[in-house]
């Protein structure tokens, strides 16, 4: 009887973790979406900064921003998401 008992709390602890989760989805989803926002607003400030470094050192805009953009390719947090599918 023990081992069906057992078997029984196994199946439900699925459930029941489904079932805690969901209540708690809209707040994880907001606090998700302010993180994403500061995460993108702080490499685009950090963006510039490397851009303008890069020009007061004495290279051309073009190349900057080239440079600029290759940085700031580690913040596509999307592209991250379509390799690992």
């Amino acid at each position: 009887m023990n081992k069906n008992v057992k078997e029984a709390r196994e199946e439900l602890c699925p459930i029941k973790l489904f079932g805690l989760i969901i209540p708690s989805m809209p707040s994880l989803i907001f606090r998700l979406a302010g993180t994403y926002i500061r995460f993108k607003s702080n490499a685009n400030k950090a963006g510039k900064v490397f851009k303008k470094e890069l020009i007061h050192q004495g290279i051309d805009k073009e190349t900057a921003a080239e440079l600029t953009g290759i940085y700031l390719e580690s913040s596509h947090i999307r592209e991250y998401i379509q390799r690992i599918n």
